[in-house]
């Protein structure tokens, strides 16, 4: 008896009968690439990046050492110690909400389109919320990679500096350039390159965070008392409410917390995707909310002068921290640290942007459908990675004529990647049973309403007090113009929508379409047959 054969040449178990046409039949794929065939996609990327690699590359992402040393003079002149470590462990708490919603939904829908895709699949007859959501967050991802490529260039001068050399806004610029180009090759080379580079950057920064806590609290002159780290006022904002500068200086922490979702944008590029995506999504949450504890306790108990801190002269304020409390060498040995995470957490932030450009184009839910779906030999969506290092390169240019223009820009990436959180949650709150059959192996039972209702009054909050003007009285200097930078973007997306979206986006495109099998035989090899679609 002979044996049909599949399209790679090898024999099946259905016995070619004399006489009887059977159909060519496929090797069936694996579990990943039938889950994502179900979701309407045919597998377009490689499934390069290592199960470690998935896990840690939200981790890197957060990048909570550059988060919380950026950002770090924000709290402490806006509530101090007292807002600093009360407001890192309440946001570290809703971040963890919205982290665990985010994994239960990409258990459901692991693809690139991440937060896109999963309202588009949620609430398929709005349209125009999955478009907003996808474009909102797409730019809200190119201009945190630009803010943290930009701040890495800030740490590369604040070590020099601590050597005794001094730069102009336009010199610093010039190395945000270089980190810009430098993130835009890793990125290029793949799926694998950026995995490794994750993977290197959690363990450099759970070491490094090791080495900057232990020489702060060794070598620092004196250490505060507890009450000073824990219960220490400051208020440097003018405003007259206690509570609303405390929560001001939530602002930090939360700053410091975004990015977990990128394990979701590479989820087409990994195995056991439905699982390991949305691990990486909450244990990245879980982890920095650690770590970030670690490193800020031996901030606050190594600080040495609050004044000096507020009148320092490098170009990071939390610099003077350092070289205070551990003294010259010690303190560049910490901007390195520092940097090199920096460097890898913006990295990723375009990680993300290049696979959303891809994702919003293959629906056409974003312009140049060919041109945004190309992929070099690495299997990378070139085009849309090559832009956000373009955009990024402008946008550090504004750094050299105005900071104000700059950190409304920068300041607009949190409240953009907010909003695009907000989406999905919102979706899960008024509309529950949206997931129903369709719910991955992560699952949050019957607490999942309850803590999507947590995440998104949450966001709501945060995302009026980002646009709060942080100092008073209120100056033209002093202004918080994150308020017209996300005008500009929604702005900008509702045009988008109104002259070309709305013609041409019908909702998520479907690449993956299964070929009835035709068979002519007997019906039990027919059904046979049919069970093995493409």
């Amino acid at each position: 008896m002979s044996f049909a054969k599949n399209d790679y040449g090898a024999a099946t178990d259905v016995p070619a009968l004399a006489g009887v046409k059977v159909a060519e039949v496929r090797a069936p794929p694996n579990a990943d690439e039938a889950r994502l065939n179900q979701l309407g996609y045919k597998q377009e990327f490689k499934r390069d990046m290592s199960a470690a690699g998935i896990i840690t590359i939200s981790f890197t992402a957060i990048g909570i050492l550059t988060g919380m040393s950026s950002a770090l003079q924000t709290g402490l002149f806006s509530g101090g110690p007292l807002g600093l470590f009360w407001g890192w462990n309440c946001v570290s708490f809703f971040m963890m909400m919205i982290g665990l919603s985010m994994a239960e939904i990409c258990s459901a829908f692991p693809t690139a389109g991440g937060l896109y895709y999963w309202v588009c699949k949620m609430r398929p007859n709005e349209k125009w919320l999955g478009f907003y959501t996808g474009n909102v967050y797409l730019w809200a991802m190119v201009f945190t990679g630009t803010s943290g490529l930009l701040s890495t260039g800030l740490w590369l001068a604040s070590t020099l500096e601590c050597a005794g050399y001094t730069f102009n806004r336009t010199e610093i610029a010039a190395m945000a350039w270089g980190f810009c180009i430098l993130a835009g090759v890793i990125n290029h080379l793949g799926s694998k390159s950026v995995g490794r580079v994750a993977t290197f950057a959690s363990w450099w920064t759970i070491g490094g965070t090791v080495v900057i806590v232990v020489s702060l609290l060794v070598k620092a002159p004196t250490l505060n008392k507890a009450n000073f780290v824990f219960f220490d006022y400051e208020n440097n904002t003018g405003w007259e409410n206690k509570g609303f500068v405390v929560l001001l200086g939530f602002l930090q922490a939360v700053y410091s917390s975004e990015g977990a979702e990128t394990a979701a944008q590479v989820a087409e590029e990994a195995n056991n995707a439905e699982w390991l995506a949305p691990l990486g999504i909450a244990s990245a949450v879980a982890g920095s909310w650690l770590v970030g504890l670690i490193y800020l306790l031996a901030i606050l108990f190594s600080l040495q002068s609050l004044p000096a801190v507020e009148a320092t002269s490098f170009s990071l304020p939390i610099v003077q921290i350092y070289y205070d409390a551990a003294g010259q060498k010690l303190a560049i040995v910490c901007c390195v640290i520092v940097m090199v995470a920096q460097g890898a957490a913006a990295m990723t932030a375009w990680t993300a942007s290049s696979r959303l450009f891809f994702a919003l184009a293959r629906d056409s839910a974003f312009p140049g459908k060919k041109i945004f779906m190309a992929r070099n030999r690495y299997d990378v969506p070139y085009v849309g990675l090559w832009l956000s290092v373009l955009v990024g390169c402008c946008i550090c240019a504004c750094y050299i004529g105005s900071t104000i223009a700059f950190n409304a820009i920068i300041s607009s990436c949190a409240v953009s990647c907010l909003l695009a959180y907000g989406m999905p949650m919102l979706c899960r709150v008024f509309w529950p049973n949206v997931l129903d059959g369709q719910y991955g192996p992560f699952r949050l039972g019957r607490f999942g309403w309850s803590v999507n209702l947590a995440a998104l009054v949450f966001i709501i909050l945060m995302s009026m007090l980002f646009i709060m003007p942080a100092s008073y009285p209120v100056t033209a200097e002093n202004m918080n113009y994150a308020i017209v930078a996300v005008g500009g973007v929604v702005l900008g997306v509702t045009l988008q929508w109104f002259f070309w979206g709305k013609k041409v986006y019908h909702g998520v495109v479907h690449t993956f379409v299964a070929d009835d099998a035709e068979v002519e035989a007997e019906p039990a090899y027919a059904v046979e047959m049919a069970d093995q679609k493409v």
